[in-house]
């Protein structure tokens, strides 16, 4: 009689806990499907919402780009830009002079060369440190005077002088130019002498013109001018390079004379040695 009570009640048991493993299962599956449907729902968002939220995000945590910064050259040539050498400029070139009507009884026609370097400190603004050299001849009279038989004088200076561009970023430009600084002048007279010639064959004799007489001069001087320059475009458009013709009057301060250049006759050389000197050249 025991002994079936026991079994009955282990019976009931059995059945009670099987009936609670039943309960946990359920709940257990239950969870896990709520858990599944929303990871699904998550994933199932349109691409447009995530890309939208995506764009949003990136675009707090970027930096705002910066504005682009001015092109630091400009203008023609390309001369405003920053940089020290692209402000530098120069010039070469030649032609001829005549003199004024006060200066023709002692120099007359020749021909003149000259090179410059400078800085230029915007377009409409450059000042050039420039070298001269001019070569003149000498009027009969006063090559008559001295008993030599010609002569020449010759001229090399160097001077600091501004240059005004009154049109700087057009082709055809018009400027107005002048300056001073240190003249020295030397007047040669010359006389035919006799030498001998050689080639690579034999030598033979001849006259050629040696100075017997000189005298020189060291002042100040000045001029003031003005010229047209045509602005060449290079490859871009961007080109520096400037044909110019350009005429100055040029007042040299040298003093009156009565001299006698190396024993040879008296000349009387009045004051002063006014030019009209004619250039054309190549500046940059």
């Amino acid at each position: 009689m025991l002994i079936t009570s026991q079994i009955s009640l282990m019976r009931s048991v059995g059945i009670f806990g099987f009936a609670a493993l039943l309960a946990v299962g359920s709940a257990s599956a239950q969870s896990a499907f709520a858990h599944k449907d929303s990871t699904s729902a998550a994933v199932a968002a349109t691409p447009a919402e995530t890309y939208s939220s995506s764009a949003a995000a990136n675009e707090e945590a970027l930096p705002s780009a910066p504005a682009p910064a001015p092109s630091a050259a400009g203008g023609q040539g390309g001369y405003q830009s920053h940089s020290f050498w692209s402000h530098i400029t120069g010039e070469v070139g030649g032609g001829f002079n005549g003199p004024t009507s006060s200066s023709s009884s002692y120099i007359t026609w020749g021909g003149q060369f000259g090179l410059g370097a400078g800085y230029r400190f915007n377009p409409y603004f450059s000042t050039l440190v420039d070298y001269q050299l001019i070569i003149d001849k000498l009027p009969g009279k006063l090559i008559a005077e001295t008993g030599a038989n010609g002569g020449y004088a010759h001229m090399w200076s160097f001077t600091l002088n501004p240059v005004l561009d009154l049109f700087p970023k057009s082709t055809n430009d018009v400027y107005v130019t002048g300056g001073g600084g240190f003249y020295r002048k030397v007047t040669n007279f010359t006389n035919p002498t006799l030498g001998y010639y050689c080639d690579y064959f034999y030598c033979y004799p001849g006259y050629t013109n040696q100075v017997v007489g000189h005298f020189s001069s060291n002042q100040g001087g000045w001029s003031i001018g003005g010229g047209y320059q045509y602005h060449m475009g290079g490859m871009y458009g961007d080109g520096r390079m400037k044909l110019f013709a350009e005429v100055r009057y040029l007042d040299v301060m040298t003093p009156a004379s009565a001299i006698s250049p190396n024993g040879l006759g008296v000349a009387a050389v009045g004051a002063g040695t006014k030019l009209i000197p004619v250039t054309f050249g190549l500046r940059w």
